[in-house]
C-alpha cells in the first residue's frame, strides 16, 4: 500500500506527523521517493507542511470540502461552456452518449446491487472525463483534475454515501437527467446553459457532503476520516 492509499485508509490520522524513516522501512522504498511522494501529496492538499520542516496529514473543516466541491463545480462549468463554444469532436459527443446509454442500462434496477454500484461509479466518472475531453482547455482541465484529487471533491467522491441509502437510485436519475441536459447544452453549442448546469450538478455532491458528515459513515470512503465537523473527526 502506497503512502496516499494509508492516508485515505486511516491508516495515517489526522495531525499524524509524517516520519521519513518509519515509512522507509515501512513501504520498502529509499528516502528519495519518499520525500518526492510527500512533496506530491503536498500539493494535492493531503499533507501540511510544517514549519519547522516534515510534513504531516492534513485535516479538512466541512466548509474545506464544500468549498472544493464548489470550486469543482466552477471549473467543470468553465470546460463544459468551452466545450459548447468552441464545438465538440463528434466522436467525443459520440462516446459521451454510448456512455450515457450505459449508465441508463445500470439505472434499470430497481436497486443496485454492489457490481452495478461499481459499474456506475465508473460510468460517471468516464462521462465527467469525456467533458473535459471536450474543452481542449489544457490549462482548466489541469486545475480541475487536482481539485478533483481531493477524494471528496471528485465527481464520484461522495456518490458512495448514497450506496445503502434507500433514494439512491432516485438520486443517481436526477444525476444522469443533468448528464443529459449538459451534452444537449453542449451539443446545441448554448454555452451559459452548459455552464449553469454542471454548476448546478456539483451540488448533488453538497447534499452527499452533509448525508456522510450528520451520519454514519459508509464503510469504504476513502478519505472521509479527515473531515471534521465541530471540531471533530468524523471516524467510521
Amino acid at each position: 500500500m502506497g503512502l496516499r492509499a494509508m492516508i485515505l485508509a486511516g491508516e495515517l490520522a489526522g495531525g499524524t506527523r509524517i516520519a521519513e524513516l518509519s515509512l522507509v522501512d515501512k513501504l520498502a522504498v529509499s528516502r528519495t521517493p519518499i520525500r518526492a511522494a510527500l512533496v506530491r501529496l503536498e500539493q494535492e492538499g493531503l499533507l501540511v507542511a510544517l514549519p519547522g520542516g516534515g510534513f504531516a496529514v492534513k485535516t479538512f473543516s466541512e466548509q474545506d470540502v464544500s468549498e472544493a466541491i464548489e470550486l469543482r463545480g466552477c471549473l467543470e462549468g468553465m470546460l463544459a461552456r468551452l466545450a459548447a463554444e468552441r464545438g465538440a469532436d463528434a466522436a467525443l459527443l459520440h462516446q459521451a452518449r454510448g456512455t450515457l446509454c450505459d449508465i441508463d442500462a445500470v439505472l434499470k434496477m430497481h436497486a443496485l446491487d454492489d457490481e452495478s454500484f461499481t459499474r456506475y461509479v465508473e460510468l460517471n466518472a468516464q462521462f465527467h472525463q469525456l467533458l473535459m475531453d471536450m474543452a481542449g482547455s489544457a490549462v482548466i482541465r489541469k486545475e480541475a483534475e487536482r481539485v478533483a484529487a481531493l477524494p471528496f471533491a471528485s465527481p464520484s467522491g461522495f456518490v458512495l454515501a448514497q450506496a445503502t441509502s434507500p433514494q439512491a437510485r432516485d438520486m443517481f436519475i436526477v444525476a444522469q437527467d443533468q448528464h443529459r441536459q449538459v451534452l444537449a447544452a453542449i451539443e446545441q453549442r448554448e454555452g451559459a446553459r452548459a455552464e449553469s448546469l454542471m454548476r448546478e450538478h456539483s451540488r448533488l455532491a453538497q447534499r452527499n457532503l452533509v448525508a456522510t458528515v450528520t451520519a454514519q459513515v459508509p464503510p469504504g470512503l476513502p478519505g472521509v476520516q479527515l473531515i471534521q465537523r465541530r471540531g471533530l473527526t468524523v471516524n467510521s
